[in-house]
């Protein structure tokens, strides 16, 4: 049976030789205090090598539970007493004070060790103590900051990127008399562990973005993230001519939606309903709209797609050396820079297409590179751009 106190050693340093009510502090050398500093990564590494092999003797989860428990609270009480004993004027010296944020960050990354292997034994709904929250805010504001100076290239990441991190600010930053739990706590500190993980240089291979499938994972319920997948989606299906292509649409994004994994157990803000239920009732209700109004008011689009169907230009397509993303592009930008005018980039795409073939295909579907022109990759932007400029060189010399 193992009887050894693990944190023993932090523990005295803490409450013994750097109690100024107990010990002259004074008396304490700069070797002193370098051996100090140079132990305490040490003692952190051994302690929770002594937590692992503890929980792994043990088989009954009320005996690990109480165990995590006794860990995390003892953790706690020591970060409450060397943040109370960094008040003391002697403390706060030069010589002392690095010394003092060395004993704070380690204690600091003990108890996220603990919070984030072990959280199901944890009582998260308790009330954070003041000290322990003061230095879990100093500590995510610092992440939150160098966060928001990540290079973002998609605007639609920036947006939502701008959407999170002002919601994460005023909750941390959050002043009111308003108890902060431990599971609140744990849900700010992996979603800022998860924003650091995003690669926001990676391109949209999918209906949703790595960030946005991030945050749904994540139950990030806030209001304003829900309003803004929503808007982006009725400004996607408003590009649509007919209710049955929006039908189609929205159907693609809702299955992509069904897909993606969004845990049960937190969420951002606990007072709202799971993202998952409220977007999930909010596609069924525009999809169950969309399919009424198509069977109410049928639109013309069996004229279009029979004609399209019956239209067969064999051998006689322009055959482009491009492929269908690098084409998609050049005719998505000819339509927003209004130099391919109709009454929609939908009809842009289904008037130009069905006339060009590639290397690789005869039969282009419109539908589709026109959906990829909005997730197209860095290479065919840049194949695109190259092409354009082949152009430009050509009439200059005409």
């Amino acid at each position: 049976m193992i009887t050894i106190y693990p944190l023993e050693w932090i523990d005295s340093l803490i409450l013994q030789t750097l109690n100024p009510k107990k010990t002259n502090i004074s008396d304490l050398s700069q070797n002193d205090l370098a051996l100090i500093a140079d132990n305490l990564s040490k003692e952190s590494h051994k302690i929770q090598i002594q937590l692992k092999n503890e929980i792994f003797a043990l088989q009954k989860k009320r005996q690990i539970r109480l165990l995590v428990r006794k860990y995390h609270s003892t953790l706690v009480y020591l970060l409450d007493n060397v943040i109370e004993q960094q008040k003391d004027p002697d403390l706060q010296k030069e010589t002392f004070s690095g010394i003092i944020e060395s004993i704070i960050s380690t204690l600091d990354d003990l108890l996220t060790f603990v919070e984030n292997r072990y959280s199901s034994y944890l009582s998260l709904d308790e009330r954070v103590p003041i000290p322990y929250l003061a230095v879990s805010r100093k500590e995510m504001l610092l992440k939150l900051e160098r966060i928001k100076r990540k290079k973002i290239y998609s605007t639609t990441d920036t947006e939502i990127m701008k959407i999170v991190t002002d919601a994460l600010s005023s909750s941390i930053e959050n002043k009111s008399g308003y108890k902060v739990t431990y599971r609140e706590i744990l849900y700010q500190k992996e979603l800022l562990k998860q924003l650091d993980l995003v690669k926001f240089d990676e391109l949209k291979k999918s209906m949703y973005s790595e960030i946005e499938e991030m945050l749904i994972e994540l139950n990030f319920n806030y209001q304003s993230y829900v309003n803004y997948i929503i808007t982006h989606i009725e400004n996607h299906l408003n590009l649509q001519e007919t209710s049955t292509e929006k039908l189609s649409e929205i159907l693609l994004y809702y299955k992509a939606f069904s897909q993606l994994l969004s845990t049960e157990q937190t969420s951002f803000d606990p007072t709202k309903q799971h993202i998952s239920y409220v977007l999930g009732n909010w596609f069924q209700h525009e999809i169950r709209y969309l399919e009424r109004k198509i069977a109410l008011n049928p639109d013309l689009d069996s004229i279009y797609n029979k004609s399209e169907q019956n239209f067969n230009l064999g051998e006689n397509k322009v055959e482009c050396v491009l492929s269908t993303d690098q084409i998609g592009l050049i005719l998505r930008a000819g339509d927003e820079a209004r130099i391919l005018k109709a009454k929609s980039m939908n009809q842009v795409f289904r008037t130009i297409v069905p006339y060009l073939s590639t290397t690789r295909k005869k039969v282009l579907s419109y539908d589709s590179m026109r959906s990829k022109s909005y997730t197209a990759e860095e290479r065919d932007k840049q194949i695109a751009i190259q092409t354009l400029e082949r152009i430009i060189k050509h009439i200059r010399e005409f």
